[in-house]
């Protein structure tokens, strides 16, 4: 791989150059930002902390990659580099991922016996009881246990009546 470079600006307010290199990858697939890293601090002759890549850019099938970089004076004026950035210049393993964080979790409690589930559940159908605020209008809350009444409710008689099913016999024993 060779490295050439582009343009270069010096940005004295942020204690910083900003270049923009082509680097030849002949062959071989588009360059990391560890290696880009590696380059270009070899070329300013500066440390690897110093060094952040912006951008890395090749067209399809080609074999030079557009690379925009930022070498810093100092490691204290590097200060300023987003956390993002930062993070993407850092070696795969080492990256931290903002969906994938490693928290650990507290054990869950145990399970109860079913005679505490029993207890627990009662006081819980007092709290549903409760009366109402004064001043608002009263409206029947339905328990969650109540089952629906047995009774269907009746269709309007039609023209045409079908007849009435007939219960199942239950087999004598």
């Amino acid at each position: 791989m060779s490295m050439e470079v582009l343009e270069e600006h010096v940005n004295p307010l942020l204690h910083r150059r900003e270049a923009k290199l082509v680097i030849h990858h002949q062959g071989a697939g588009t360059p990391d930002r560890t290696t880009v890293r590696n380059m270009a601090s070899n070329h300013y002759k500066t440390g690897i902390d110093q060094v952040y890549v912006r951008s890395i850019a090749t067209r399809t099938g080609g074999s030079s990659a557009l690379c925009v970089i930022e070498v810093y004076d100092d490691s204290k004026s590097a200060g300023i580099v987003p956390a993002y950035v930062k993070n993407r210049n850092l070696p795969k393993d080492q990256r931290v991922s903002k969906g994938k964080k490693k928290e650990e979790k507290p054990a869950a409690p145990a399970p109860k016996p079913a005679a505490e589930k029993k207890a627990e559940a009662k006081p819980a159908e007092k709290k549903e009881e409760a009366k109402p605020s004064p001043g608002k209008e009263a409206k029947p809350v339905p328990a969650k246990d109540a089952k629906p009444s047995a009774k269907k409710e009746e269709k309007p008689a039609t023209k045409e009546a079908k007849p009435a099913a007939k219960p199942e016999a239950k087999p004598k024993a």
